[in-house]
């Protein structure tokens, strides 16, 4: 069916190209490397700055918390001390 010059020149394609094969592996494990790699990173970059927009919320809402409860005590020892009736006197 093939002459010998076709099975030769077949053979030397075929030959050829394997080490192109190992290059193109090659190819690929590196930019699968390198993306899985990027992504890594940018997902703990995202991590830490949700973290810290989250501890700067708490830390917010806390420091409200403390002036308005602050607030509301020195507002009730001004009451009391409107409030409370002078001692009489004898």
């Amino acid at each position: 069916m093939f002459n010998l010059a076709v099975k030769t020149v077949l053979t030397l394609a075929l030959c050829s190209a394997l080490p192109a094969c190992g290059l193109f592996k090659e190819a690929g494990r590196t930019i699968g490397r390198t993306t899985r790699d990027v992504t890594k990173e940018i997902g703990h970059g995202a991590r830490d700055i949700t973290r810290e927009i989250g501890h700067g919320t708490r830390d917010a809402t806390r420091a409200i918390d403390e002036g308005a409860r602050d607030a509301t005590n020195a507002t009730a020892e001004a009451v009391k001390k409107a409030v409370k009736p002078a001692p009489p006197d004898y």
